[in-house]
């Protein structure tokens, strides 16, 4: 009997991706191991946004041949798609696997029997890349992540995803109810809906009458449909796609949770321009207010980039500004870095390297005291909290619906159960547990000062 062993990195579409190729391999007899055990055959699912892809590519395959130098090496993921030549001349690597390809990994397994003496890669023309492959999360936590949605129509000038995935095509919502479904009857509690541009849902799918779906209709049904699932978030929702219909809806919700990702990317509208988005900062400041007239207690996280070609000090000023003054409650920061092949890496005027690493610490502390100030708001409130999983021996963890997370003694039985009776407390004193009296102790968020931007 066969071994095998995955490694993921990036995104949730990665994750969802990843577990579909575990089960598939699973189903034609391959029984799965963990990442650092003796295996078989080593699947790495890659991903283009990290700015060190090739380098972590690099030293995961030298990883795998210390743990066993006779074990098959397969990559694949957006890095695979964009790169295939490349990682399949990287010494120990077996076979390379484009986005059309990678969901044929049974099969092309059943002829790679033995190490290559050089790796061999098959990919695509990602223009002519059309399937939609449905894909979800089960069994390695309490949440499961369900791809409805892949590839995107944008031209963000600095974005490569378009290059690794093709065009914005999405899985039909029967499909997705079905799917739902089969996941609610494993016993998972929340669903997180995913996709390369989740808010595009259902735009190129047309029934009979060539009437198009929608992602608004696609929530609604979900959440009309009797099943087990307690819970739905949406994973990140481009702004000018998050339409009020759509937040007035999860507002009136019992399923769907009050937590956005909303990406912004930038403050400035004038970099905004640069990078091709297709809204401006007054949109997205009217999207946030939307959220929290509807939704007071939701939490919304962002997205943004620092550093990008162009982005001069008052530009980063702007940016700070902005933020500063919404009630967002995280960020998500990253630094620019050049990509082959998008526009973006031809635009003059770059920023130095030093500069956009100390704008990114500065957003960091922004984002630290976004959260803190987000976390104290909520404290001697009263929230649900699903219990996910072990943190270690002792401890356990879950998130509330407005996804403040909380560790808290272990106590098995309430593993993957939600606690519609918790009431937030600070640091190390008692959190009580309404419906059985139990008393448990919470770990508060760290609390960092913000720095200043100078002017």
């Amino acid at each position: 009997m066969r071994t095998v062993a995955f490694h993921t990195i990036g995104c949730k579409l990665n994750y969802s991706e990843t577990s579909t190729l575990s089960r598939q391999l699973q189903e034609v007899g391959y029984v799965k191991q963990a990442f650092d055990a003796v295996a078989d055959v080593y699947v790495i699912n890659t991903c283009s946004v990290t700015d060190n892809a090739d380098k972590e590519c690099r030293e995961l395959v030298r990883r795998t041949l210390r743990i066993n130098p006779e074990g098959i090496v397969i990559i694949t993921g957006c890095y695979a798609q964009l790169k295939p030549k490349e990682i399949s001349e990287i010494p120990g690597v077996d076979l390379v696997l484009g986005a059309a390809e990678k969901f044929n990994l049974p099969m092309y397994l059943t002829t790679l029997l033995h190490k290559n003496t050089k790796g061999v890669f098959h990919s695509c023309d990602i223009e002519s890349l059309e399937t939609f492959n449905a894909s979800y999360s089960i069994g390695d936590r309490t949440r499961s992540f369900l791809k409805v949605q892949d590839g995107c129509d944008y031209s963000c000038t600095y974005c490569t995803i378009p290059l690794a995935r093709g065009k914005s095509r999405s899985s039909a919502i029967v499909d997705v109810l079905t799917q739902a479904q089969n996941i609610a009857l494993q016993g998972v509690k929340e669903i997180v809906l995913t996709g390369v541009n989740t808010g595009d849902y259902g735009l190129a799918i047309k029934d009979k009458v060539g009437r198009s779906s929608s992602f608004l209709e696609l929530i609604e049904l979900l959440d009309l449909q009797h099943q087990s699932v307690d819970r739905y978030r949406i994973s990140s929702i481009e702004p000018n796609l998050l339409s009020d219909a759509i937040i007035e809806f999860v507002a009136q919700s019992q399923k769907f949770m009050p937590h956005f990702h909303v990406p912004l990317q930038s403050g400035s509208d004038a970099v905004l321009r640069l990078m091709k988005r297709r809204y401006l900062s007054e949109l997205y400041a009217h999207k946030v207010a939307k959220i929290k007239q509807s939704l007071p207690h939701a939490c919304i996280g962002v997205d943004v980039i620092v550093g990008f070609p162009g982005e001069t000090t008052a530009d980063f000023q702007a940016t700070y500004d902005f933020l500063n003054q919404l009630p967002v409650s995280y960020l998500h920061v990253f630094t620019y870095s050049e990509r082959p092949n998008t526009n973006a890496a031809m635009l003059p005027n770059r920023v130095p390297m030093q500069v956009r690493k100390e704008r990114n610490k500065i957003l960091r502390a922004l984002s630290d005291s976004k959260k803190s100030t987000f976390y104290n708001e909520h404290l001697g409130t009263t929230r649900a909290v699903l219990w996910e999983h072990e943190h270690d021996q002792n401890t356990m963890h879950g998130f509330t619906d407005n996804y403040i997370k909380i560790t808290t003694s272990l106590v098995p039985q309430l593993l993957n159960t939600i606690d519609h009776n918790v009431l937030l407390q600070k640091q190390l004193n008692s959190m009580v547990h309404g419906s059985s009296s139990l008393m448990l102790n919470t770990l508060e968020q760290t609390i960092h000062g913000a720095l200043q931007v100078p002017r």
